[in-house]
């Protein structure tokens, strides 16, 4: 990877257009079917109207820059790479996700497929093994993608022997050289983010975009958890919803909350309690309803409500 520059990377059709031309912007954006995609944000993910607002505007502005580009009026390919900061379980990965296939819809990456790393899978443990790793990752996500989650600890100064600025270096190098076909987003706490772009200016320099992922309220929570009941045909009896909902502002106090994982990890839980209560009385003829209901007593055997303490796959 000596020249980082992707010389396979076909060029773009710019449909060049001449100064009395003009372009249709709603049949481009229709064209584009970038609303399926919005779409889909907004069914998957409860709240984070922010997230969703910055979204849409980063649509539009690729909208407008290739339209731009049939007039010859924008020559670079626009800096996209970003940062998302917030909590576990707000919703980072799936916009991640969504946001590869809006580039990819208007042709800002090839295949816009998504590739999650951590630390661990870009950094070595000896000398000459950092490199190798990192350019391999690099060469899976290209088209696409690079989610780097928790990307501060990829820098860890007080350890002389760390080869974390090793795969640093060339991330640099590649998110400068190849953001006609890569996009990187960089992914953690916020205090611990900032504390990583003040030790790595060059980082912050190539960063475009700054997503601030907020924590879910409890309203927010148990619409969530209605949503993922759904998707696996479950449904809450009254008093079972009642149940959760008591106990969302209980857990979010305790510790390891992790927003929507948390609440997901609550209602796999819930999800044996009932497979075990339902075989416990098997004697019993059972129906659809049966089969489908979450009752109270699943959801408050819980150790929140018994012990005031996470379940044990939280507490980790």
């Amino acid at each position: 990877m000596s020249n980082p520059k992707n010389t396979n990377v076909p060029a773009r059709p710019t449909h060049r257009v001449d100064d009395a031309s003009s372009v249709d912007l709603e049949a481009e954006f229709r064209a584009s079917n970038i609303q399926e995609v919005l779409d889909k944000l907004d069914l998957e993910l409860v709240g984070l109207k922010p997230i969703k607002t910055r979204i849409h505007e980063i649509a539009a502005l690729l909208l407008v820059d290739r339209l731009r580009r049939r007039f010859e009026l924008t020559s670079e390919t626009p800096t996209l790479h970003m940062n998302f900061t917030g909590n576990p379980g707000t919703g980072k990965t799936t916009v991640a996700l969504r946001m590869g296939e809006i580039l990819k819809r208007l042709d800002y990456v090839r295949e816009g497929h998504l590739v999650t790393v951590t630390r661990d899978d870009l950094v070595g443990q000896y000398i000459g093994h950092t490199a190798p790793k990192t350019k391999e990752v690099i060469k899976k996500a290209m088209g696409g993608v690079l989610f780097i989650d928790e990307a501060y600890y990829l820098y860890k100064p007080e350890n002389e022997r760390d080869y974390g600025q090793e795969s640093i270096e060339i991330l640099l190098q590649i998110m400068e050289n190849n953001r006609d076909d890569l996009v990187v987003i960089l992914a953690g706490y916020k205090d611990k983010m900032d504390r990583f772009f003040q030790s790595n200016p060059g980082m912050r320099s190539r960063i475009a975009h700054h997503l601030d992922f907020p924590d879910y309220s409890p309203e927010e929570l148990m619409a969530i958890a209605k949503l993922m009941l759904a998707e696996q045909n479950y449904r809450l009896s009254t008093e079972a919803e009642k149940a959760l909902a008591e106990y969302i502002p209980v857990r979010m106090k305790l510790a390891h909350f992790a927003n929507a994982r948390s609440i997901r990890n609550a209602l796999d839980r819930a999800r044996l309690r009932q497979a075990n209560r339902l075989f416990a009385s098997r004697s019993k003829t059972l129906n659809k309803l049966d089969l489908i209901t979450i009752e109270a007593e699943d959801i408050r055997a819980s150790q929140v409500f018994q012990e005031g303490k996470p379940d044990a796959a939280d507490d980790d």
